[in-house]
């Protein structure tokens, strides 16, 4: 498969990416890995959420979740401030899609959102939330961050993330694994292979987490160097086989400790495919939606929109009633002016 270095063509593979990662990992989210084999067999292709998964039920096939729609919010704060990372404006535009899909009524939101998004309906300013959750709530919707930010001034790469994440999630290890899927988003959309972006990410990772250190979080930094081994290991087995040995070795909840380097290790085990990555996250068991989604989108940064079947294309469209066109067209000229 042939990698692209069209930005255009980059983040509009990174957009669809977490789309469908996301909405192929759907019916099975959060159940455990042998519940998702006797259930399904093997997910390849878009399905409804099954009656009997209460997290996916109201879902129909190809549409994706709370990872995309927030990723969704994100953007639409983020072309409001013409490119500007605002928390208060993020915050703002996550709050009307939590009203609009009625996510607290229906417990759509992840333990560190609701009670963040909670203090912001009761007035509280962005930055008075504490907000030191470890799930992946952030990472979950950064791609757009990735898309937009180009790697060269790392501070202030740096900064766009926290700044990002700061509505809803403030921890090193929250703000850590979120860089992680921007910073490999934004590489390959500057035309970094993959075996560039996996040996660039641990030490930038790492200086990321001790920036401000409030948690008693493992290092994240020296896990996805083990989930990438851990990887490399399993990517000698059978496709079931070798997702178990990661799920039972790495872990696939959603925490950042466990998803983060989930996502790398998927990345790899798929050789970076978009199609395979989808499908193998589907089955992973866990958080597959929003491993999934984060997994799936650094594959499609690297191999561009081509890499999807048109097919696929159009049920997330139709299924979500949306056009990434637009929004990849805008974040190009963002991360690109003039």
């Amino acid at each position: 498969m042939k990698k692209t270095k069209n930005p255009h063509q980059a983040i509009l593979g990174a957009l669809y990416g977490q789309a469908v990662g996301d909405a192929m990992g759907m019916p099975s989210e959060l159940w455990p890995v042998q519940k998702v084999r006797n259930y399904f067999g093997w997910i390849e292709s878009f399905l409804p959420g099954p009656q009997e998964n209460i997290a996916a039920n109201e879902f129909t096939a190809g549409e994706y979740t709370d990872d995309t729609q927030q990723a969704v919010a994100l953007m639409d704060a983020l072309l409001a401030s013409d490119g500007r990372v605002e928390p208060e404006r993020i915050a703002h535009h996550i709050m009307l899609w939590a009203e609009r899909v009625g996510a607290f009524e229906k417990n759509i939101l992840g333990p560190t959102s609701k009670a963040a998004l909670l203090a912001v309906r009761a007035g509280t300013p962005v930055l008075e939330i504490p907000a030191n959750g470890v799930t992946n709530g952030a990472a979950m919707r950064i791609a757009p961050i990735g898309c937009l930010m180009p790697s060269t001034d790392l501070p202030r790469f740096i900064e766009a993330v926290r700044l990002s994440c700061s509505p809803t999630h403030k921890s090193d290890i929250a703000v850590a694994g979120a860089f992680t899927v921007a910073w490999a988003i934004s590489r390959a959309i500057e035309g970094a292979e993959w075996a560039t972006i996996k040996q660039e990410l641990p030490e930038r990772v790492e200086q990321v987490q001790q920036q401000r250190v409030t948690t008693f979080s493992p290092s994240l930094s020296r896990r996805l160097v083990w989930a990438l081994e851990c990887a490399a290991k399993a990517s000698e087995l059978p496709d079931a086989d070798a997702l178990a040995e990661l799920y039972h070795t790495i872990g696939a909840g959603m925490d950042n400790i466990e998803s983060i380097p989930m996502t790398l290790a998927l990345v790899e085990l798929a050789g970076t495919d978009p199609q395979r990555c989808a499908v193998l996250a589907a089955n992973l068991g866990g958080d597959t939606d929003t491993i999934g989604a984060m997994a799936t989108a650094i594959c499609g940064a690297l191999h561009g929109i081509d890499a999807f079947p048109a097919e696929w294309i159009d049920t997330i469209n139709r299924a979500n009633q949306i056009d990434f066109q637009p929004y990849a067209a805008a974040l190009t000229r963002l991360r690109n002016p003039g």
